[in-house]
Parts: structure tokens; sequence; C-alpha cells
């Protein structure tokens, strides 16, 4: 009588080592970095600042979202002077005198940025103007069209001439 193995046949085993290593491997991405502070009141302060800075590599990304190895160490500087007491505004002062002011998600009215705070309004305000002087246009036309006729006599007795004579060289 032959030996029975105490594994699996081939395929069972494989699809349940398959399975064993997805299991694994998802609960590997799931790891969050869990920051320690020592006033727990700290860490509200800490999320807003992580949703109101940009990573510096990533195009349109917050730290909080961010992934890159510059973002890391953005979140753990932003921990550390947390802990040193600095306020906010300080914390986005330093960050954005090491950083420029891209690291801004938004970014202070000052003499450099005050375009991309007026172009909105100033782009809505021409598109109401333009929308409000296209449809006067089209009133004032439009009345104007009903008082001029579309064509002179003289052109209207030549049309009727040429649709009511009979048809040459048709027949």
């Amino acid at each position: 009588m032959p030996k029975q193995s105490n594994l699996l046949p081939g395929s069972a085993w494989l699809k349940q080592a398959a399975l064993l290593l997805l299991l694994l491997s998802s609960a590997a991405m799931a790891v969050e970095d869990v920051v320690k502070f020592s006033d727990e009141s700290l860490r509200p302060r800490y999320q807003q600042l992580l949703e109101e800075l940009r990573c510096p590599k990533c195009q349109n990304q917050n730290l909080a979202d961010s992934n890159s190895a510059i973002s890391q160490d953005l979140r753990a500087e932003v921990q550390r002077l947390l802990e040193q007491k600095l306020t906010d505004a300080e914390i986005k002062e330093y960050l954005k005198n090491r950083y420029s002011e891209f690291i801004l998600y938004r970014p202070e009215v000052n003499r450099a940025t005050w375009f991309l705070w007026a172009a909105p309004v100033v782009l809505v305000l021409m598109g109401g103007l333009i929308v409000l002087r296209l449809s006067r246009r089209k009133k004032n036309s439009g009345s104007e069209e009903a008082d001029l006729p579309v064509r002179s006599t003289d052109q209207q007795q030549r049309l009727d001439q040429l649709l009511n004579s009979p048809k040459q060289g048709s027949e």
C-alpha cells in the first residue's frame, strides 16, 4: 500500500500558499505610521498641518497623502516642531523659508501671489460683462431687424418673377 503524504495535492497547496502570501502582503501595506506625542492635544494640529502642507516632490499631494521619503521626513519634522511648542504659523513660516511658498496649499496674499488670488475674480467679472454686453446687443439688433425689410421691393419682385416663371430646359 502506498504511503500517503501529509502535504495537500499540488494545486491546492499552491492556492493556499498564494492566499497566505496575499493576506500577508496586504497587511504589510496597511501599516500606518503611528506618531507618538507627549501631549495628545497636538494630534489634531499635526493632522491639520499635514493636510495644509504640500509634498515638495509630489506634484499635488499633501504630506498626509504622500508616501515619498521627503514627505516622511517632513512629517517627522512637523512632529518635532510641534513638540517644541511652536505655533502653526511658526511651523509654516519655518517650512516656507526652507522649501519656498510651494509647500503651502493656500499661499499667502502678497506681492508675488496677488495675481493668483485676483485672477478668478477678474475672470468672473469679465465673463459677466461679456454676457451682459452680448445679451444687450442681441436685444438691440433683434428690435432693429424687425423694423428693417429683409429685401428691397425691386429684389422681391425679381425673386417672385424667378419663382413663378416656368422652368426652361426641364421639359
